[in-house]
């Protein structure tokens, strides 16, 4: 038995004589009992006819009191309106039986053709077909925004009839079309998938509607309240439901009804399923690369829509993480990065991949072990180690505090001068040097222009010839160290040449480490230690 009062009669009667869906009917009551909206749609008809059927008949039926709430309905019941008894526009007799539902005014079929099981398989389809790892899943629904301004105008039709009865109906206080529809088509959905539909989850399923019949009906608020309607790049309509609800909310109720019927007129065609759409949750992955070749850019290096180089550091790691975990995209960031030429050795270069829409999530840790080993043996340029699936939380670890933390390099420079070793040694001594280092000229095209402060804590040198030697840097994070050796035609103030009172520049230049403690090491559970790289920087060396 449906859950309603007598202060809710006027407003079933109003509304189905409007043309109103008995789901709609419940919602305007402020009917909050969900299983009430499960029932089947003809189930709901008849008691709403019955509930009206007991205070309202007609002569041919005799009185309210003589009439028991159980019994049949009577063949017809004449619908009151605020017009002094007149039927609403468009309206005769109401037949309490009704044959083939008419289409809903308000929700234009949404709460009548597609709350049933044959929807609820469709839906259920498409989310097997996409073959998605899940336990549980979250539905959301997307209604043309026309729904609003009926819902709107079948609101007003009604406020009349509970001013009557001296109550107050808030219009926050109806039960939405779409929660309503997630009452529904929840419970069957998780029926036929057999898992819950909750509130949170990770896979995202969406159920569009359109109507196009109905698209003008937002139109005339263009131009009574033309500001709340402004262009975006990135949607595809003006009338998007926040902007129509704003304008619904600006918008007088004698400037309404002068523009729009109320009730809503009848439609001619019902709402149509837009499509079906599936999205789970992006997926982290984390780890530490090395670089060992001086021709592999970080990222695909395209110049005027030419590619430059064959492959590169982010490819060679998403590509077998693409496949494995059956992405459809993904979002590398590390943190730092090195020039084509420059090699990272050490423990290497923390990275994230953000893994968009993966259709795999559930991976063990030999798996993972795998996906590792796929990627250091596909290419000797570069080595890939701790690699582990994270959270989002956890990937802002490579971020927090980056110019706070150090790396260190080694580098083989040049000199226009003759040196000898004594001509060094005075660079070892120096400590915490600080450097103004203005945007350089070769990340001028990608960079903003500024001068930067930074610091370079330790340097220590290996004489190797008379116009060679080794450096080695200990410098603050975001320190550009080729403009710190050859001064970067004095936009890095102080350079080695100008310590040195010579003309130096930087031959050859490697990471030695990156002191981020993120990730956490991944031990090899077979030898307790972390397991080798091919081609680790036993091979590779200081220059």
């Amino acid at each position: 038995m449906l859950p309603l009062k007598d202060k809710d009669r006027p407003i079933a009667v109003a509304l189905l004589g409007a043309g109103c869906c008995p789901r709609c009917i419940l919602r305007f009551c402020c009917v909050s009992l969900q299983s009430a909206y499960r029932q089947p749609h003809e189930d709901i008809l008849l008691e709403l006819q019955r509930f009206i059927h007991a205070k309202v008949a007609d002569e041919s039926c005799g009185t309210a009191e003589e009439i028991p709430t159980d019994s049949p309905p009577c063949k017809k019941v004449r619908v009151e309106t605020e017009q002094g008894g007149e039927l609403p526009e468009g309206g005769e007799e109401i037949s309490v039986v009704e044959g083939k539902s008419k289409i809903c005014v308000v929700c234009l079929g949404v709460l009548q053709d597609f709350c049933n099981k044959d929807f609820a398989k469709k839906v259920a389809e498409t989310v097997t077909s996409e073959k998605y790892e899940f336990d549980s899943l979250v539905l959301s629904v997307s209604l043309p925004a026309q729904l609003s301004v009926r819902e709107h105008s079948a609101w007003l039709l009604i406020k009349t009839k509970v001013r009557e009865k001296g109550l107050c109906l808030g219009k926050d206080d109806i039960i939405q079309v779409k929660e309503a529809f997630k009452w529904i088509l929840q419970s069957l959905l998780s029926q036929q998938l057999g898992v819950p539909v909750v509130s949170k989850s990770p896979l995202e399923v969406s159920v569009g509607f359109t109507h196009p019949e109905t698209d003008g009906d937002c139109h005339f608020l263009a131009a009574a309240c033309s500001g709340c309607f402004k262009p975006a790049k990135n949607k595809l309509s003006l009338f998007t439901r926040m902007a129509v609800a704003k304008a619904l909310e600006r918008i007088s109720e004698e400037s309404f009804r002068r523009k729009f019927p109320c009730p809503p007129c009848p439609p001619a065609t019902k709402c149509t399923v837009q499509e079906v759409q599936c999205l789970h949750a992006p997926v982290f992955v984390a780890g530490r690369y090395n670089k060992f070749s001086r021709t592999l850019p970080q990222t695909p290096w395209v110049i005027d829509g030419e590619r430059r180089m064959e492959s590169s550091v982010e490819e060679l790691i998403t590509t077998p993480l693409l496949a494995s975990f059956q992405a459809e995209g993904f979002n590398f960031s590390s943190s730092g990065r090195e020039d084509v030429d420059v090699r990272t050795l050490g423990n290497g270069r923390p990275f994230a991949v953000e893994l968009l829409n993966p259709h795999r999530t559930r991976f063990s840790p030999a798996e993972v072990r795998k996906i590792q080993e796929a990627i250091n043996k596909s290419s000797d340029k570069i080595g890939v180690r701790d690699l582990q699936i994270v959270t989002r939380d956890a990937v802002g670890h490579m971020k927090e505090g980056e110019e706070e933390k150090t790396k260190s390099y080694s580098a083989l420079i040049w000199t226009h001068k003759a040196i000898e070793e004594q001509d060094l040694e005075f660079i070892n001594d120096i400590k915490d040097l600080s450097i103004a280092q203005k945007t350089p000229l070769r990340v001028l095209h990608r960079r903003p222009l500024a001068v930067r402060q930074r610091v370079i804590h330790t340097m220590a040198t290996r004489f190797r010839d008379n116009h060679h030697f080794y450096l080695q840097l200990r410098t603050q994070a975001g320190t550009y160290i080729k403009e710190f050796v050859h001064g970067d035609f004095g936009r890095t103030k102080p350079s080695l040449g100008d310590l040195m009172k010579m003309e130096t520049d930087i031959l050859e230049l490697d990471v030695e480490s990156v002191d981020v403690d993120w990730p956490p090491v991944v031990t090899d559970p077979g030898s307790g230690e972390n397991p080798d790289l091919p081609g680790s920087p036993q091979h590779g060396g200081t220059p």
